[in-house]
């Protein structure tokens, strides 16, 4: 296939790229040039800004275009016009934030989606992101057509993750010692390893497939407490704890996810984390186990030089607080 790549130069789009290219696809990214530029010396680099001219994709035809970054509905209008029918088979990665909110345990892919009141809204944050991704979704099928695929993460980790969420809890618990685990530890959760992600997004393109798919893991029930314990048992030195704190205590003291990343706190957010991956793996998306993801994650945050960027609670902090709860 020759796929085009929106976005393709960090984390869920290096992954995708990386696969069509080991499976012997053709690949273009169009991408600002701003990250990236040097990787996949095989494939082709258009430099161009999405939310500029597109002209770059005048005259070029596709079989499949896989666009990892529009968080706005008229970024996908303006890849549609620029592209017209030459794109191919069109695969839009959304979330699970799409859905409305506290969606049912074990929910599927038919669970109702996010609405927004002002449908122009032209900033993304905590209250706007999903109803944007539902919105880019809406637009995207009446657009590309009724073959248009649907990718719906919860958390995406694993290496290569600039976010620093998941790196961050595996650099702390490779720290060792005691470790302050923001409960409840019963929430839910699940993750998805961008690798893992990326090579099934590309056979779902092979294998022409259409519709919505969740790429989560593990199936629910899975806990927090259940994802920190299999980090800790994956990389963590002899003696390690895990001290788990009550989640209003923590809020009390102004403590979110800037502290604790991929914490919901008992939150509605912690729903969407009980999502059904049934269809998904049975059009072949096997996870790998979350201890492998762990110690290549560790792996990969040392050759980044060991130390969080802009993620998680500082050492200090983190004693205070610790002796703070141990002496209430």
């Amino acid at each position: 296939m020759r796929v085009l790549v929106i976005g393709g130069t960090r984390f869920v789009g290096k992954h995708v790229v990386a696969a069509a290219l080991a499976r012997g696809h053709e690949v273009t990214l169009l991408h600002r040039g701003r990250s990236g530029a040097e990787l996949f010396g095989e494939a082709e680099h258009l430099l161009a800004d999405r939310d500029g001219d597109l002209s770059v994709l005048a005259g070029r035809e596709f079989d499949a275009t896989v666009d990892v970054c529009a968080y706005f509905p008229r970024q996908v209008r303006s890849l549609a016009a620029a592209l017209g029918d030459r794109g191919g088979h069109y695969l839009y990665v959304s979330s699970v934030s799409a859905y409305a909110e506290t969606p049912p345990r074990g929910y599927d892919e038919t669970a109702p989606l996010a609405t927004l009141a002002d449908p122009d809204v032209d900033v993304v944050d905590d209250t706007t992101y999903g109803g944007l991704k539902a919105l880019c979704e809406q637009a995207a099928t009446e657009l590309f057509g009724p073959r248009t695929l649907l990718v719906r993460p919860t958390y995406v980790v694993g290496p290569d993750d600039y976010t620093w969420r998941f790196p961050w809890w595996v650099q702390r618990i490779a720290t060792g010692g005691e470790v302050l685990a923001p409960g409840p530890a019963d929430d839910p959760a699940q993750v998805i390893d961008g690798r893992d992600q990326g090579e099934w997004m590309v056979r779902l393109l092979e294998d022409g497939r259409a519709g919505a798919f969740h790429a989560v893991s593990p199936p629910p029930p899975f806990t927090w407490g259940e994802l920190l314990s299999a980090v800790a048992d994956a990389v963590a030195p002899s003696g390690t704890t895990l001290t788990w704190v009550d989640p209003d205590w923590l809020r009390e003291r102004g403590l979110g996810e800037a502290e604790f990343p991929l914490w919901a706190g008992g939150s509605g957010e912690a729903a969407y984390s009980a999502a059904d991956p049934a269809k998904a793996y049975a059009s072949g998306l096997a996870p790998r186990p979350l201890a492998d993801t762990a110690r290549d994650t560790l792996a990969w945050v040392r050759e980044q030089g060991g130390a969080a960027q802009g993620a998680g609670i500082s050492p200090e902090r983190e004693v205070a607080l610790l002796a703070e709860w141990h002496g209430r």
